[in-house]
């Protein structure tokens, strides 16, 4: 080993492997649930949760596996599969703080247990209004902790019974710091007085609900499907997609483990009319695309004769993407690339990353359909309607404003 190596393994902070009191035992019956339930009431402060998914291996979004963690309640490992509801925990709990590390994606499938927060606070939004250069929940922990934590399973398949051992460990070692974590990060932010732009941040994380794109158009969300530019074949794809839906709900599996996408759209490119036409398309594979043939099939030959054709673009009410404003909207597009760097200068100028500061989604929205009269008030109002926070209508509005009222000339964006 080289000294070199030798003097960066011994600059890495130590490796968290257990939690300081092991793991413990999977909560998986009645009598545990109770009994988890009747521990965590009887703890003090904020509780530590945190929820594993089985992404990319089952139908779905839902928890596999719930860790909770409560001063003089201790570490626990719940799994969710043998209860049609969390309930009993969500009454232990009371009024009591959650900690989260990125709350929203925990939140919807806690939230399907019967389990949700009256009061939030999420480490990562957290680091990323302290202006922390990583706002994962193992560099936070690092940076702030002098501690790294194992993650070598973040990307398992939480489905899988019974869970292993190091699976375990991994899990309950997400919420082993939280609390501590949390007490660093509440120092830090009230040291750069952004306690408050905090507390706005966690309150919209928990009562903000996304917009759902609609059952009927997710097939939109195909990878891939701005190759098709005919309406016939988008019409295939769509019943391609309803297809393998269907087959991946009954079968509770990842819809890509059935076919990937670039399957379907291979298959509604080449609309075969054979089954050893679909099989010989080029790029169409997948677990499921021999044995299920006539099922892909029938879906093509729907959708070859539909009648209700299926628009090219899905009109969303949004602005179209700012590289086409150029041309259709050249004042639009001044105004957008001008607020945009003057954001981000201010962002740099508060510490935290321009899209905290105020979202692209927001800046897009406002800098297509300005107030039409311009001024300050029309500005904070207009960043209100569209969701930005007190702080963020604060500190950005003014800059949005002359923006707007002097963009740069287009040769300086």
């Amino acid at each position: 080993m080289s000294e070199n190596t030798e003097q960066s393994q011994e600059e890495l902070p130590p490796l968290l492997t257990e939690p300081e009191d092991g793991v413990p035992f999977v909560i998986d019956t009645d009598r545990g649930l109770k009994r988890c339930a009747e521990a965590l009431a009887v703890g003090t402060g904020p509780v530590a949760i945190d929820a594993e998914r089985a992404s990319g291996f089952r139908y779905g979004q839902r928890a596999f596996l719930v860790q909770l963690k409560r001063e003089g309640s201790g570490l626990w490992l719940v799994d969710p599969e043998p209860f049609d509801t969390l309930a009993p925990l969500q009454k232990a709990l009371g009024d009591a703080e959650w900690i989260l590390h990125a709350a929203t994606q925990d939140l919807p499938c806690l939230a399907e247990l019967g389990m949700s927060p009256h009061a939030l606070f999420d480490t990562e939004l957290a680091a990323r209004l302290a202006g922390l250069p990583k706002v994962g929940l193992g560099a936070v922990v690092e940076n702030l902790m002098g501690v790294r934590l194992a993650k070598e399973h973040s990307a398992a398949d939480w489905s899988t019974r019974p869970l292993p051992k190091d699976w375990l460990r991994y899990a309950a070692l997400d919420v082993e710091l939280l609390i501590p974590l949390r007490e660093k990060l509440t120092a830090l932010l009230a040291e750069q007085r952004k306690a408050e732009w905090a507390a706005q941040e966690f309150e919209y994380a928990r009562t903000h609900r996304p917009a759902v794109v609609p059952r009927k158009e997710r097939w939109r969300k195909t990878s891939g499907v701005n190759k098709l530019k005919n309406p016939r074949k988008l019409a295939v794809l769509r019943e391609l997609w309803f297809a393998r839906e269907s087959l991946a709900e009954k079968k509770d599996v990842a819809p890509g483990h059935i076919l990937p996408d670039s399957a379907l759209i291979a298959a509604a490119d080449a609309l075969p009319r054979t089954v050893p036409q679909l099989l010989s398309v080029n790029g169409f594979h997948g677990r499921a695309a021999k044995r299920e043939a006539p099922r892909w099939l029938r879906a093509i030959k729907t959708g070859s004769s539909t009648q209700d054709m299926p628009e090219q673009q899905r009109r969303s009410g949004g602005p179209p993407p700012p590289r086409s404003w150029k041309d259709r909207n050249p004042l639009a597009y001044r105004q957008y690339r001008t607020a945009r760097a003057w954001l981000t200068h201010r962002a740099e100028q508060l510490e935290v990353m321009p899209e905290t500061l105020l979202t692209p989604a927001v800046l897009k929205q406002l800098c297509w359909t300005p107030p039409e009269q311009i001024d300050l008030d029309s500005v904070n109002a207009a960043l209100t309607e569209l969701g930005a926070r007190p702080w963020q209508v604060e500190q950005a509005a003014a800059v949005v404003a002359v923006a707007l009222l002097d963009p740069d000339p287009m040769d300086a964006v």
